[in-house]
């Protein structure tokens, strides 16, 4: 049900007014509307195309928007076509009325024209989601994007275009604000206060230029499965739903925007008991690049479901969630699956003993060397082959450190953590020792990277 109240029956109200002999204009359904959705502020651009049957001389409509969250402030009115005989004059705010403004139009011809209606409203709003489906192997995933789009504005919009845009826009005045105001203007007058409205585009608000420059073009419709075009501006990203979709007032509406099968992936799982905990953590990542089938545009933040596929028959066995930020071009983006149960990391501490004091003049202990050590079981209960990075941190600068066993590829990260990286069989296990010498107080001294 249409929020938006446009009537011929003002004749009480223009008898006030002086305006008794001025033609009343009825204004016809829309034709044609498109919405551009922000996501960074309560804000929303609207493009309505409508056909007005004009009579040659002064013509009067009457625009309310009671019960929307409309900014009255941002409306703007142009002809498309005869714009050398039609001028849109003014937009009044009659006074002691609330919720409502009459567009006074001088008309140098007859018959059908066709408008556009701009304005800023509140009340809708975007986000985006994703899932991911992984082949058995884990090496690649179907990847699927949608946005969900709420309107709680107040007005119904029947088969829109829906445009969506991604970047920080800074304004003045918050449109859900000015939407409430029990005056466009502040406190009503005497006298109506009019808004001049030329037939050629009159400057508009500083905020709604703003909008209607990042917010250019009109992309056509196609009849075919509904995609996403994307287009830069400037510092801002624009995203077009292809064709039309109806999105009630109350309503929210999933709209899918890409499918992408056999994303190239990594799988990889890590353990770091400082940062992490006693369990093994696992992280999916890829790149928004071409050579990942993606790299076409920056990809929206949002949360991304993963799932992988398991036997012919397509199941799907829930693998874990994450939440991530805008993704530029080229990119690359690790996601957080969280804690996991089939890959194990046990490290147990087999020795310890200090050794090599050092006194000062007063006989008390000045230095000393620490040995750890460790043994570290690695599990995969998996029916795949996985990728396991173990990191160890020792506290200190000062370390050697000697390795035995199947410890995989072993580096240096930073001056006092080293990983180990392990390739694990199906259903496998890798077992390795290290013994850490730690070097404290004037024994530091003795310590030589040289020897390490």
């Amino acid at each position: 049900m249409k929020r938006i109240a446009f009537s011929s029956l003002i004749t009480v109200l223009m008898a006030g007014v002086g305006w008794a002999k001025v033609d009343l204009v009825t204004l016809p359904s829309r034709d044609t509307v498109q919405l551009t959705i922000y996501n960074s502020t309560d804000m929303t651009l609207v493009r309505e195309s409508r056909a007005l049957t004009l009579k040659d001389g002064a013509n009067a409509l009457q625009f309310s928007w009671a019960n929307t969250l409309i900014d009255p402030t941002s409306l703007e009115m142009l002809p498309k076509a005869n714009a050398d005989t039609i001028d849109i004059a003014e937009l009044v705010y009659p006074p002691r009325v609330r919720n409502l403004g009459l567009w006074n139009i001088e008309s140098g011809v007859s018959g059908k024209v066709p408008v556009e209606i701009t304005y800023l409203t509140s009340g809708l709003s975007w986000r985006a989601f994703y899932m991911g489906t992984l082949t058995e192997d884990e090496k690649t995933m179907r990847l699927r994007g949608y946005v969900v789009v709420t309107n709680n504005s107040g007005e119904d919009y029947e088969n829109a275009q829906t445009r969506l845009i991604v970047g920080q826009v800074h304004i003045l005045d918050q449109i859900a604000e000015l939407a409430r105001r029990q005056y466009p203007y502040g406190r009503p007058g005497v006298a109506p206060v009019p808004q001049r409205m030329p037939a050629v585009a009159a400057p508009a608000p500083p905020q709604m230029e703003m909008v209607k420059e990042l917010a250019v073009g009109f992309d056509a419709l196609a009849l075919r499965p509904k995609e996403i075009a994307k287009e830069g501006l400037s510092e801002y990203f624009l995203y077009t739903i292809e064709g039309t979709e109806t999105i009630p007032n109350g309503w929210s509406k999933r709209l899918q925007s890409f499918d992408i099968e056999a994303v190239p992936v990594v799988n990889l799982y890590k353990y770091e008991q400082e940062r992490y905990g006693p369990g093994v953590v696992r992280f999916l990542s890829f790149k928004n690049d071409q050579e990942h089938k993606l790299g076409q545009t920056p990809i929206p933040g949002g949360m991304l479901k993963v799932y992988r596929g398991v036997g012919q028959e397509g199941h799907l066995s829930y693998t874990g969630q994450s939440s991530f930020k805008y993704i530029p071009v080229d990119e690359d983006v690790e996601l957080n699956l969280g804690t996991v149960a089939d890959i194990v990391v046990e490290p147990k501490l087999m020795d310890f003993k200090t050794e090599n004091y050092r006194f000062d003049t007063r006989g008390s202990i000045s230095g000393w060397d620490e040995i750890h050590t460790f043994e570290v079981e690695v599990k995969n209960t998996r029916d795949i082959n996985v990728k396991v990075e173990i990191q160890r941190n020792f506290g200190t600068q000062y370390w050697d450190i000697r390795n035995s066993g199947d410890f995989g590829q072993f580096e240096k990260v930073d001056l006092d953590t080293v990983k180990y990286t392990l390739d694990l069989q199906p259903r496998s296990s890798q077992t390795f020792e290290y013994v850490v010498r730690t070097y404290h107080g004037v024994r530091q001294q003795d310590w030589r990277p040289a020897s390490r």
